[in-house]
């Protein structure tokens, strides 16, 4: 099964799932690895678990009903910066939950958490891999990224930015002196 055939199904399924308000709402995929997710050392590929997190943020605009409202205005979900940290393997056929939920977001970028939590086994409940993504829309039509607050207001979504998590403010530190190295 590959990339495409998980993409159909959840836009087949996604109107048949709980409805999902952010921030506060979790979107959790159940998937399973299967043989063509796996590297030479016969566990989820590094760059595979890229691909499987576009799935997640997916979700939830499927399931916030954003999808519609984004496709109309021509725009595109972007990644301006991600990090993941891996500390466990996932194997083939090993089933596994993928948690994906908006953090917080600042003037330009939404911050999103996705994890890999393995579903069954010995390990049950344990955190495969975390990864910290940095993501907004980008206006085709206008050809400019769109602010997070006219993302809001056209979404729907009201109040505050829940509180800048500590490991999200030393993330984008890290983020603008690696800019800073590269510009």
């Amino acid at each position: 099964m590959n990339l495409w055939l998980r993409l159909f199904w959840l836009i087949i399924t996604a109107p048949f799932r709980p409805r999902l308000k952010l921030p506060e709402d979790t979107s959790r995929l159940t998937m399973r690895v299967w043989p063509n997710d796996l590297d030479t050392n016969l566990h989820v590929n590094n760059g595979r678990y890229f691909t499987i997190m576009d799935l997640g943020r997916m979700d939830l605009i499927f399931r916030t009903g954003s999808w519609t409202v984004i496709r109309k205005r021509m725009w595109a979900p972007v990644l301006g910066a991600a990090k993941i940290r891996y500390r466990l393997p996932l194997d083939v056929f090993q089933k596994f939950y993928l948690d994906t939920r908006v953090l917080c977001w600042d003037a330009q970028w939404f911050f999103f958490e996705q994890r890999f939590v393995i579903a069954e086994g010995p390990k049950a409940g344990a955190v495969a891999a975390i990864a910290l993504l940095r993501g907004g829309f980008y206006d085709g039509v206008a050809k400019r990224p769109v602010a997070s607050g006219e993302a809001l207001e056209i979404l729907g979504i009201s109040g505050q930015s829940p509180l800048e998590p500590l490991h999200i403010t030393e993330w984008k530190r890290a983020e603008a002196a690696l800019k800073d190295v590269t510009a």
